[in-house]
């Protein structure tokens, strides 16, 4: 059996990526995000590395198939893959804007923007190759659930300004 190389690379890649960030972000995992008021939907934490290595390789593979059946990088490709590396960029800079700022609001916006670039990508891989856009649906349903609880979050932990705010005259 061949072993196709740019399948390879094309899987590593953003597993690599991820597990940058993660890395980087660690310090804001532990204690900060334990104090957070969160809903008691969310996933387990144990969950989160199983999830996002099998979502990783997902993407990863259906890169190569675009770049696969497109051709190469091409007029066919070129949108298509140059979004892949946007979504991939939003992806990565999620965890250390969330857990390393501790940015909840900026943790939102971002995959606010990621949601849209991971569909964006979904219909323009399903437009070179049916599959690999139907690679992306259990991404974006991942998606969907963190940013709920991305949301639930921010909307359940006011930031600090608003908590030590002082009142108007008005208000007192």
């Amino acid at each position: 059996m061949m072993v196709s190389w740019p399948a390879v690379g094309a899987v590593v890649l953003p597993n690599a990526g991820g597990f940058l960030s993660g890395y980087v972000s660690r310090e804001g995992t532990g204690t900060w995000y334990e104090s957070l008021n969160t809903p008691e939907w969310k996933p387990p934490k144990k969950a989160f590395p199983l999830v996002w290595s099998a979502l990783y390789s997902g993407m990863g593979y259906a890169s190569y198939l675009v770049y696969k059946e497109g051709g190469g990088f091409n007029d066919t490709t070129h949108l298509p893959l140059a979004l892949y590396g946007t979504q991939l960029a939003l992806n990565f800079a999620w965890s250390p804007i969330f857990f390393r700022k501790k940015s909840i609001k900026g943790g939102l916006i971002t995959i606010v923007l990621l949601d849209t670039a991971v569909a964006g990508t979904a219909y323009l891989f399903y437009k070179v190759t049916p599959t690999a856009g139907y690679i992306f649906i259990p991404f974006l349903a991942w998606l969907g659930l963190a940013t709920a609880l991305n949301y639930r979050i921010w909307k359940d932990n006011p930031s600090p300004a608003t908590i030590t705010e002082v009142p108007t005259d008005k208000e007192k």
